[in-house]
């Protein structure tokens, strides 16, 4: 029996060119893709294609290459579990970039980090290639809450906690928006909903901790897979997009 592609998306899907939609899948370069359709390797609705040019519908036709369906998405998610000592870019000029930590096939996507995540800290990161979406997360006028658990020199006192409700401002002057302080078992969990420069540790550090550990838990309603290791990354479907944006695709 054959199957159409479904796609969860609340976007309208594009119209584009053959053999941008196989290089999209990141298995192939553009130059591959065109070998592929010129050999005559690839269909469309069980057709074979006779140009690279032609344009499609992704998400109303059936592609295929060597008769196997093509799985196409336009957007991709990919959740991380950050390790210590890779920074949050997609190239770094002495330091190793969490784009290092993803399998070759990625690398073809135009991935980024939506949002940064300090080099030595550790946990959630999401990667992706939608612009939209990471924009919502980053800017803090989206409201997205971030998650963080954190451990530190001293203790947490009621005006820690209250200076953190109220809008904190920071050792050099610049002023947080209001933010969550909790204490829990070895640590403290911290919400933020926004995303200075460093800014848990600066947090902590105007209330006179030091953070000797941080790991993000959460990036709004997307929580870290308590099964993913370190290090370890796993691919996540387009209903992420209802996480963040509560809208439901078609």
């Amino acid at each position: 029996m054959e199957l159409r592609i479904s796609h969860f998306n609340w976007r309208k899907m594009p119209i584009l060119r053959l053999d941008k939609i196989i290089a999209s899948t990141g298995q192939y370069s553009r130059s591959g893709a065109s070998a592929l359709i010129n050999s005559g390797r690839a269909a469309v609705d069980s057709r074979r294609a006779v140009s690279g040019a032609q344009k499609h519908d992704p998400g109303a036709v059936v592609i295929t290459i060597d008769g196997r369906i093509l799985e196409y998405r336009e957007y991709r998610y990919i959740m991380l579990n950050k390790p210590a000592g890779y920074v949050s870019s997609t190239n770094g000029k002495k330091d190793r970039t969490v784009m290092e930590l993803l399998g070759p096939v990625y690398s073809k996507l135009g991935l980024f980090p939506a949002g940064r995540l300090d080099k030595d800290a550790e946990g959630l990161l999401l990667l992706t290639n939608d612009g939209q979406l990471a924009h919502r997360i980053i800017s803090p006028s989206g409201k997205i809450r971030k998650l963080y658990f954190v451990e530190f020199d001293g203790d947490i006192t009621e005006d820690d906690i209250n200076g953190f409700a109220g809008g904190l401002k920071l050792n050099d002057g610049t002023q947080c928006l209001p933010a969550v302080l909790e204490k829990v078992p070895n640590g403290a969990h911290v919400t933020i909903c926004e995303g200075k420069y460093h800014q848990v540790k600066r947090m902590m550090a105007a209330i006179g901790k030091h953070v000797t550990y941080l790991k993000r838990l959460s990036i709004g309603g997307l929580l870290l897979d308590a099964g993913l290791e370190t290090g370890s990354y796993k691919e996540l479907g387009d209903g992420v997009m209802a996480v963040f944006t509560g809208k439901r695709g078609v």
